[in-house]
C-alpha cells in the first residue's frame, strides 16, 4: 500500500526519468534521451533522491581540450617542426625567420625547446646568431614528437587516462600559450535503489497519461478525469528555496519612515540633490568661513561650477551675514561673498529643502508641517560608522504656538515607531538653530546610547530673513542609517550598500508598523 502511494505521488518529470535510469545513469545522457531541459532533469533527480528511490554520486573529472593555437598547429604543424624543416644547413637566425615565417615570439620559444631537446646547436658569429641541426635534430625530423602525437588525439581527453608519454607531452604543451587547456567538470551519475526498482515495477514504463497532476474546468465538463488516477501530494516533501524579487531593505526602511510622518499629518518636501551654497549654507546662516564649506568636507561641482541665486533674497542674506539685517543680530561680520554663495554642490543636508520651503510660506499658510527622507552627501572617508552618501530624515513645524516640548514630542513619537523605547535629548550647537539639541537613543543590542542627529528651533536670522516675519520653526535632521541598522543586526554602515546577494536574500523584511 505504501509502495502504491509512493508511486502515485511521482511528478510527471519523475515518471519520465525513472525508467531511463535502468540503462542511463549519466545526467548528460538523461537530458538527451528524455528531451527535457537540464533544470527539469536536475529537479526530477533531486525529487527522486529525496524519496530514496535513487542514489546520486558526483565525480570530479579534469578534461583536456584543444585550444585555438592547438587547433591551428594541428593543421600547420608545431612551430618547432616548421623551424627544423626550414633549417636545412647552418643558417643565421634572420634567415630561419624568413624561411619559416614564424613570429619572433615563436622563434624564441622554438630556440628554447629545441635546445632543451638537443636538436640544434647555437653559435654567435659577430653580431649574428647561427643555428645548425644536430644528429638528434635530424632524428626528430624523421618521426613524430610526443607533443604532435597528443595533438592528434580525439578531444576532450580525461587527464587521468593519459599514459606516461602522453602525460609528458601534456606537461610540455600546457605551459605554452593557448595550445591545450583543462577544465574541471563535475559529472553526476544516478542509480536506482532497491526501493526505486520496486516503484519502477509498480509504475512500469508508463508516461503518466493516466495520472492526473491537476484538475481543470475542461476536464470536469468533459468528465475526462473519470477512470484516471490522481497524483498524491506530499506536503512535507522538501522543496528548493525560492529567491523572489523584493524591495531593497534600505528602501523598505525609507518607505516606513515616510509613512510615520505622513500619518502624523506632515507634507513631503522634494528638491534637487545639487544645490547652490546659497541655499545649502548661506540661507541657514552658516558663516562663509565655516569648516563645512571646505573641499575636504563638501563635494563641489566642476562643470557647471556656479548656479543662480534669487535676487529678492540675495540682499537680505548679505545683510544678515554682515550685520544681522533687521533680525536684531550682529551677524558674522566681514563681507559676504556672492561668488561663494553661487557655488554648486551636492547637498550636505536635507535642511536645504526646509529653507526653500519656508521661503515660500505666507502667514495664511500657517500652521504647517513638512518632512523629507532624502540622500545627502559628505566628503567623508567611509568606515563602519561613516558614509559619504546616506539618507537623512528632515522635518519642520512652522507654527506661531510651537514650543520646545512639541519638538521633543515629535522626536519621541518618531523613534518610538522606529522601535526605540528610550530617547535622550541633550543641548547641542548648530549655526542655524537656537536652542539646539542632539538626539540619542538607546540601542538594546549594543546596550549603549548612540547619537542619531540634531534638532532645534530655527534662529530669527533664518526665519525672518526667509519668511519676512518671525515665527517658531521646529527643525530636525536625523541619520536614517544609524536608526535602522540595529533592526537589521548590521554593525557596519557600509553593509547597507554592499549589494551582497547572499545578504540581500537573507535580510528580513521591515515588519514594524506605526502604532
Amino acid at each position: 500500500m505504501e509502495l502504491q502511494k509512493l508511486a502515485e505521488s511521482l511528478h510527471p518529470l519523475e515518471r519520465k526519468i525513472l525508467p531511463l535510469l535502468e540503462t542511463t545513469p549519466d545526467t548528460g545522457m538523461l537530458i538527451e534521451k528524455s528531451r527535457l531541459k537540464e533544470v527539469e532533469v536536475t529537479r526530477a533527480l533531486q525529487w527522486l533522491s529525496n524519496k530514496k528511490l535513487i542514489e546520486i554520486k558526483e565525480e570530479v573529472r579534469e578534461l583536456v581540450f584543444l585550444d585555438k593555437n592547438g587547433q591551428l598547429y594541428l593543421k600547420t604543424g608545431l612551430p618547432e617542426r616548421i623551424f627544423l624543416t626550414a633549417l636545412n644547413r647552418e643558417m643565421s637566425l634572420k634567415d630561419v625567420e624568413k624561411a619559416s615565417r614564424l613570429s619572433k615570439e615563436e622563434l624564441s620559444i622554438c630556440m628554447g625547446l629545441l635546445k632543451k631537446k638537443g636538436a640544434i646547436n647555437i653559435s654567435k658569429k659577430g653580431n649574428d646568431v647561427f643555428v645548425s641541426l644536430t644528429d638528434n635534430g635530424r632524428s626528430i625530423l624523421k618521426k613524430e614528437m610526443l607533443e604532435e602525437q597528443l595533438l592528434k588525439h580525439t578531444f576532450p581527453l580525461e587527464r587521468k587516462s593519459l599514459n606516461p608519454q602522453e602525460l609528458f607531452a601534456f606537461n610540455e604543451l600546457i605551459r605554452r600559450r593557448n595550445i591545450i587547456r583543462t577544465e574541471i567538470k563535475k559529472q553526476r551519475a544516478a542509480t536506482l535503489t532497491d526501493l526505486g526498482r520496486q516503484v519502477l515495477e509498480s509504475v512500469g514504463a508508463s508516461d503518466g497519461k493516466d495520472v492526473i497532476d491537476s484538475l481543470t474546468a475542461d476536464m470536469i465538463r468533459s468528465k475526462s478525469w473519470m477512470g484516471k488516477t490522481f497524483r498524491n501530494y506530499d506536503l512535507n516533501a522538501p522543496v528548493p528555496r525560492s529567491n523572489y524579487g523584493k524591495i531593497h531593505f534600505e528602501n523598505e526602511s525609507v518607505s516606513y519612515a515616510k509613512s510615520i510622518w505622513l500619518e502624523m499629518g506632515f507634507t513631503e518636501m522634494s528638491g534637487s540633490m545639487v544645490q547652490t551654497a546659497f541655499w545649502d549654507l548661506d540661507s541657514l546662516f552658516v558663516p562663509q568661513d565655516h569648516p563645512a564649506r571646505e573641499m575636504q568636507d563638501t563635494f563641489y561641482l566642476k562643470n557647471p561650477s556656479q548656479g543662480k541665486i534669487p535676487d529678492d533674497l540675495k540682499k537680505k542674506i548679505k545683510a544678515v551675514h554682515e550685520n544681522g539685517g533687521d533680525t536684531g543680530s550682529k551677524g558674522w561680520g566681514g563681507v559676504w561673498d556672492e561668488e561663494k554663495a553661487k557655488q554648486l554642490m551636492l547637498r550636505t543636508h536635507t535642511t536645504v529643502l526646509s529653507a526653500q520651503t519656508i521661503s515660500r510660506l505666507k502667514r495664511e499658510h500657517l500652521p504647517a508641517k513638512f518632512f523629507t527622507v532624502g540622500k545627502v552627501f559628505r566628503n567623508e572617508t567611509p568606515d563602519w560608522k561613516h558614509l559619504f552618501e546616506f539618507y537623512q530624515v528632515e522635518g519642520i513645524v512652522v507654527d506661531p504656538n510651537a514650543t520646545l516640548n512639541d519638538l521633543k514630542g515629535y522626536l519621541k513619537e518618531f523613534f518610538k515607531k522606529m522601535g526605540y523605547d528610550k530617547i535622550k535629548i541633550r543641548p547641542g550647537h548648530f549655526p542655524y538653530t537656537e536652542p539646539s539639541l542632539e538626539v540619542e537613543v538607546f540601542d538594546k543590542n549594543k546596550n549603549q546610547w548612540i547619537e542619531l542627529g540634531g534638532a532645534g528651533i530655527f534662529r530669527p536670522e533664518v526665519t525672518k530673513t526667509l519668511m519676512g516675519f518671525e515665527c517658531p520653526v521646529l527643525a530636525w535632521g536625523l541619520g536614517l542609517g544609524r536608526v535602522t541598522v540595529p533592526y537589521y543586526a548590521i554593525t557596519d554602515l557600509r553593509d547597507l550598500n554592499r549589494n551582497d546577494l547572499k545578504q540581500l536574500r537573507s535580510m528580513k523584511k521591515w515588519m514594524l508598523r506605526p502604532q
